[in-house]
C-alpha cells in the first residue's frame, strides 16, 4: 500500500531544531505513523552525535593504529592474555572529564576504561568509559589484543578481535575508544558480529556510554577506626545500544560545567544548564554535585551558597588587610609617641602587651639596643636545642632500624611487622592497583538508585 504524505511545515521545523530525520513513514489503515531518529542527543555534561555506516565522518572518526608512530603504539601484553583484568594507563595530558582533569586511567579488559581514583571490585558499576562494555575475553585468542597510543593530545584505547567469554563462536569485536585533551570522546566501530542489545549480561554488565560519581566516606561508630566508602552516580549518559553495528561511531562533546569558573562573579553570573554557587572558603565553584562533594559538604558550602553574593569576604583576604591596618596604626603611633614624650625618661618603658590604639603612646617606646641584644641569646640557645633533640632522634630511629633488620625475630621486629603499612586498612583497599580483577557481575542490590556501597576499607 502506498500513500502520499504531505508534511506540515511546523512538523519540519520541529524535527529541525532537534536535527532528526525521517527513517520510515507507512500508513496503517488510518493512522499515519512516522518514526524519527534523533541524531544530537542532549545530555547535562555531553552532548552525542552518532554516525552511521554510509555516513563519512564514521571513516574519519576511526583512527588507523598500524599507520601510527611504532614506538608510541603499546599492546599490553597482560590485558591481551587475561580476563577481567584492568591495568593503569598514564596519560601525557590533562583530560577534561565531567570537568574534572585525569592523568590516570584505568583500562580494563572488558571494553571500558574506568576513570575513577579509588580502585575496587566493582569497576563496572560507574565512573567509565564504555565504549562496549562487555564479557570480553582476550586469553581465548593469539590475535585478541588491547592497545593503547598516546600522541600527547589523544589516547587512543583499542580492543582488538576480542571474543565473548561466553559466545565464543559469534566471532571477534574491534572497537576503540579516543579521548582527547579539549575533553571531547569518541567511540569507534569497525567489527561488531552481532547485535549488541542481544549480548547476554548473565555473567558481565552491557553498556555503552558514560558515567561518573565521587564517593563519599563513613565513620562507623560502632566499630572504631573502620570507615566505610559509599559511591554515588550522579549521571550517566546511556548511548542507544541498537546504533552499535560495523563502521559505526559516536562523538560526545563535553558541555560548560560549574567548575571552568575560577571566580565568584563568573560563577554567580553563569548561564548554563547548572545552579552554579561559589563557596568562599574553597575558592570554587560547584553545583554541588561533582568528585568533590565531600569537601563541598564538610566545609558548610551548601549554607554558604544560600546567600547568593559574592560580598563575603573569605578569612584569606581579611588577614593581609589586618595587618597592613595594625602596622599603620603602630606607625603613627610611634610617631606621636616620639613627638609627645621628647625629653621623658626612657626607664620607665615597658614592652606593649596589646595592639596600640590612638591616643595611647606610652608604652610603644622602642628598647635600647642592649636589651635587643639580650633577648637573641635565649632565641640562639632554643633553636640549637631544637637542633640536637631532632638529630638525636634521628640517631636513635637508625639504630632501631639496624637493629630490626638484623633480629628480624625480636619483639620489636615482630610489633612494626604486624602494623606495616600493607596491613593498613586504607591500603588494603587500594593494594593490588597495579593490575585489579574486578567483579564479574554486580551484587545484587547493591546498586539501588544510584548508591553503590564498596568493601569496608
Amino acid at each position: 500500500m502506498y500513500c502520499t504524505i504531505t508534511i506540515h511545515p511546523e512538523i519540519v521545523e520541529w524535527m529541525s531544531k532537534f536535527n532528526s530525520r525521517i527513517l520510515q513513514i507507512k500508513c496503517n489503515q488510518s493512522v499515519l505513523l512516522f518514526c524519527v531518529q534523533q541524531e544530537d542527543t542532549d545530555h547535562n555534561y555531553y552532548t552525542s552525535k552518532t554516525y552511521g555506516p554510509t555516513d563519512p565522518m564514521s571513516k574519519d572518526l576511526w583512527v588507523n593504529v598500524d599507520q601510527m608512530d611504532k614506538d608510541k603504539v603499546k599492546i599490553h601484553g597482560i590485558l591481551s592474555n587475561t580476563h577481567r583484568q584492568a591495568a593503569r594507563v598514564n596519560l601525557s595530558f590533562d583530560f577534561p572529564f565531567y570537568g574534572h582533569f585525569l592523568r590516570d586511567l584505568t583500562v580494563a579488559t572488558g571494553g571500558f576504561i574506568y576513570t575513577g581514583d579509588v580502585v575496587h571490585r566493582m569497576l563496572t558499576a560507574t565512573q567509565y568509559i564504555a565504549p562496549l562494555m562487555a564479557n570480553f575475553d582476550p586469553s581465548v585468542s593469539r590475535n585478541s589484543t588491547v592497545i593503547y597510543f598516546d600522541n600527547g593530545t589523544a589516547l587512543v584505547v583499542q580492543w582488538d578481535h576480542v571474543h565473548l567469554q561466553d559466545n565464543y563462536n559469534l566471532g571477534s569485536f574491534t572497537f576503540q575508544a579516543t579521548l582527547h585533551s579539549d575533553g571531547r570522546i569518541v567511540f569507534a566501530y569497525k567489527e561488531i558480529p552481532m547485535e549488541v542489545a542481544q549480548i547476554s549480561s548473565v555473567n558481565h554488565p552491557v553498556k555503552v556510554g558514560l558515567s561518573d560519581a565521587f564517593v563519599v566516606v563513613h565513620r562507623i561508630q560502632q566499630i572504631p577506626n573502620v570507615r566505610r566508602r559509599t559511591i554515588y552516580e550522579y549521571h550517566r549518559v546511556e548511548l542507544t545500544k541498537t546504533k552499535i553495528t560495523n563502521s559505526t561511531a559516536v562523538e560526545m562533546m563535553p558541555l560548560p560545567t560549574c567548575l571552568q569558573f575560577t571566580s565568584c562573579d563568573s560563577c554567580i553570573s553563569s548561564q548554563i544548564n547548572f545552579n552554579c554557587s561559589w563557596c568562599h572558603l574553597l575558592r570554587r565553584c560547584s553545583s554541588g554535585f561533582d568528585r568533590h562533594r565531600q569537601d563541598w559538604v564538610d566545609n558548610s558550602c551548601p549554607d554558604e551558597t544560600k546567600d547568593k553574593s559574592c560580598d563575603i569576604i573569605s578569612t584569606t583576604q581579611l588577614d593581609p588587610f589586618i595587618t597592613t591596618l595594625v602596622a599603620k596604626t603602630t606607625g603613627q603611633s610611634r610617631s606621636r609617641g616620639e613627638t609627645t614624650t621628647a625629653g621623658a625618661s626612657s626607664s620607665t618603658s615597658r614592652p606593649p602587651t596589646s595592639v596600640p590604639t590612638e591616643g595611647k603612646t606610652t608604652n610603644i617606646c622602642p628598647k635600647a639596643d642592649n636589651s635587643n641584644q639580650k633577648d637573641t641569646h635565649p632565641l640562639h640557645t632554643g633553636l640549637i636545642l631544637g637542633i640536637l633533640v631532632v638529630l638525636l632522634i634521628m640517631a636513635a630511629a637508625a639504630l632501631v632500624t639496624v637493629y630490626i633488620y638484623h633480629h628480624p625475630t625480636s619483639a620489636a621486629s615482630l610489633f612494626f611487622i604486624e602494623r606495616r603499612p600493607s596491613r593498613w586498612p586504607a591500603m588494603k583497599f587500594r593494594r593490588g592497583s597495579g593490575h585489579p580483577a574486578y567483579a564479574e557481575v554486580e551484587p545484587v542490590g547493591q546498586e539501588k538508585e544510584g548508591f553503590i556501597e564498596s568493601e569496608q576499607c
